[in-house]
């Protein structure tokens, strides 16, 4: 049998899954034993029980100033801005995916600026996200938004144009407008691409949120992480990017748990 054709059971699927995730912490380990045999005082490569320990402290213990658990305010901070931005784009990238996929003057329109637009990197404009919005939390939704919205709409737009043409033909002979064929032919097709859509879009937006975070917060984890950088504290930086990593994989589960449940013809094959 050609591999090609083969598949791994359950077990193999697993064992195969956990393997490059033992390698890297193996590789970790042997690194950071290698340069605390030389030099017990280094910072640079914490002991995996050094980042335990220290991932117990940041989840349990306050802060004495503050008396809060910084990591769980970071963390709803970060959150909140994170939705915010998402779901405000996933709206507006909604509407104008229908239009410009069904519209043929608004795709005239819009397509080429919004094609244009999404050629413009989003951390380029962060200054002046700041200098025109502030330094609040206005200014991070913004460019979560600026930053994941151009490829949610040159997606969903495409998805709309992939729509054969007679189901709005047959949709426009018994008698639909144009709303009603938005609503009732269109969206139920873009739903599923839009849960994809997004899917796709959480790396960059968390990338966004992390660099705003970090030029301007008072909260947050970007704001955390560059925070303790200037003392070289790898341990907590390394806690944060494995929770932010968790947290990451947690929201990318739940949106293809949601998908699959609401259509499961769409994620049989996925």
């Amino acid at each position: 049998m050609r591999l090609i054709n083969r598949r791994p059971g359950v077990v193999l699927a697993t064992a195969l899954t956990i393997l490059p995730f033992a390698l890297v912490f193996i590789a970790y380990a042997i690194g950071s034993e290698i340069r605390l045999a030389a030099n017990p005082s280094d910072k640079l490569l914490p002991s995996p029980a050094t980042i335990a320990e220290t991932a117990g402290r940041l989840f349990t213990e306050p802060d004495r100033r503050s008396e809060r658990i910084l990591l769980w305010h970071d963390t709803a901070a970060s959150l909140i801005r994170l939705t915010l931005g998402v779901g405000i784009a996933a709206a507006l990238a909604t509407i104008l995916g229908l239009l410009i996929g069904l519209l043929p003057h608004v795709r005239a329109t819009l397509a080429g600026f919004v094609a244009v637009v999404s050629m413009i990197p989003p951390l380029a404009v962060l200054p002046i996200l700041f200098i025109v919005f502030g330094l609040g939390e206005l200014s991070k939704v913004v460019l979560i938004v600026i930053g994941i919205l151009p490829f949610l709409i040159r997606d969903l737009s495409a998805r709309v144009m992939e729509i054969p043409r007679e189901m709005i033909v047959k949709a426009e002979t018994l008698g639909a407008s144009s709303l009603v064929i938005a609503l009732r032919v269109a969206l139920p097709q873009l739903l599923p691409r839009l849960l994809q859509a997004v899917r796709l879009s959480l790396g960059p937006a968390w990338l966004f949120l992390i660099a705003a975070e970090a030029i301007a917060a008072e909260q947050g984890l970007g704001y955390r992480i560059f925070l303790v950088r200037r003392f070289l504290a790898m341990d907590v930086i390394l806690t944060y990017v494995i929770w932010i990593t968790a947290l990451a994989f947690v929201m990318d589960l739940a949106l293809r748990t949601l998908s699959r449940r609401l259509f499961p013809w769409r994620e049989a094959g996925l």
